[in-house]
């Protein structure tokens, strides 16, 4: 069973109409669409961080080590 937890979001108002369209338009609550939208967002940052090998130089100039070593949540269980 996936844990939730409760947080507050600020985000402009024309953002939050058009969620809240969509979760009327799905038959589902606005926190459902948020909840996805999180989810979504979280997966692309951890496929981004995944240990890459490779010989070239990387385009802004930090090592491998320099961007592995940044914090990133673990994947839920």
């Amino acid at each position: 069973m996936t844990q939730l937890r409760r947080t507050t979001v600020s985000a402009p108002t024309a953002a939050i109409g058009t969620l809240e369209a969509e979760a009327r338009r799905r038959g589902v609550p606005l926190a459902t669409l948020l909840r996805e939208a999180v989810e979504e967002k979280a997966q692309v940052l951890r496929e981004r961080r995944r240990p890459r090998v490779g010989v070239a130089r990387s385009t802004d100039g930090r090592s491998a080590a320099d961007v592995t070593a940044e914090p990133v949540a673990e994947e839920p269980r």
